[in-house]
């Protein structure tokens, strides 16, 4: 038989996940590439798979592409699976595939649990449009500057995040998407599944009221209603610091401008409040 790339899903979490075809293929392929041999190792353990593995994560697989896609060529049947989940979905698969799809050579998907799309059923929120962002920015402008520019997407949004940094993410949607419903997903397909759902605030009063969290976290963030979405078309052509200066020339009162301000920038009330409150003082 030929050579060909296969995409994997595995489960992320429950085994009886596992298909016929993804037991199938794991079997027959002459090598299953993998971010963590010892993940994917307990994994074909579990199924009685005793196919090769070898490591392929973001650092190994530039190096080692050329070499795939010639054992690809010479008629290899390569696997290629991600820790949990859908390969190519948040992970070095998708650059596999486009070099697989540029060289000309076959790519076959075997389907399995996607985090994201559970995450947005169990959620309840919109679903006839959505937006996978996969892992925010860490650091905390860039990560508030992302939410910003996402903030303006009419779908819901769906964003992966450590236990971690939940709270701490939390805190910054709440400040960017105040009034927004958000679902907390974590431990999908497992005993202790739980969705959390309310807004960004509810969801860090909920947490902080617990001693500890596990499990991967997805937050799923409803779109913007209509309201916010016609207050972000009216914003002027003047920018936010000189619509400022000229509410403070004015002396519109700080509550009142910080509203208008804020709803016409879309920009957290409360952050605005304080900047007006700050600016006065050096005046």
């Amino acid at each position: 038989m030929g050579g060909v790339l296969s995409m994997v899903g595995t489960p992320i979490g429950n085994m009886q996940d596992v298909s016929q075809r993804v037991v199938h293929t794991l079997e027959s392929a002459d090598t299953v590439l993998c971010e963590d041999t010892r993940v994917t190792g307990k994994l074909l353990s579990l199924l009685g798979v005793h196919t090769r593995l070898e490591r392929c994560d973001a650092n190994v697989l530039p190096l080692e592409l050329p070499h795939i896609l010639e054992r690809l060529k010479a008629g290899e049947r390569i696997a290629f699976v991600s820790d949990a989940g859908m390969p190519g979905i948040s992970d070095p698969g998708q650059q596999l595939v486009d070099a697989a799809r540029a060289a000309d050579l076959p790519v076959e998907v075997v389907p399995g649990p996607t985090a994201s799309v559970a995450a947005l059923v169990a959620s309840g929120l919109p679903s006839n449009h959505f937006f996978f962002e996969g892992f925010l920015p860490r650091k905390g402008g860039a990560q508030r500057s992302r939410l910003e520019m996402l903030a303006a997407i009419p779908a819901t949004l769906i964003v992966y995040e450590s236990p971690r940094r939940v709270v701490s993410t939390l805190t910054v949607i709440g400040e960017v998407m105040a009034d927004r419903q958000v679902a907390l997903v974590r431990e999908l397909t497992k005993v202790h599944e739980e969705v959390l759902r309310g807004t960004a605030q509810n969801l860090i009063e909920t947490l902080n009221a617990r001693d500890s969290l596990k499990g991967e976290c997805v937050l799923v963030i409803a779109p913007p209603s209509e309201e916010e979405q016609r207050a972000r078309a009216a914003v002027p052509q003047i920018g936010f610091e000189e619509a400022l200066k000229q509410g403070l020339n004015s002396k519109e009162s700080t509550s009142a401008l910080a509203k208008r301000l804020a709803k016409t920038y879309g920009k957290p009330r409360s952050r605005v409040y304080e900047l007006i409150v700050s600016v006065r003082e050096k005046l």
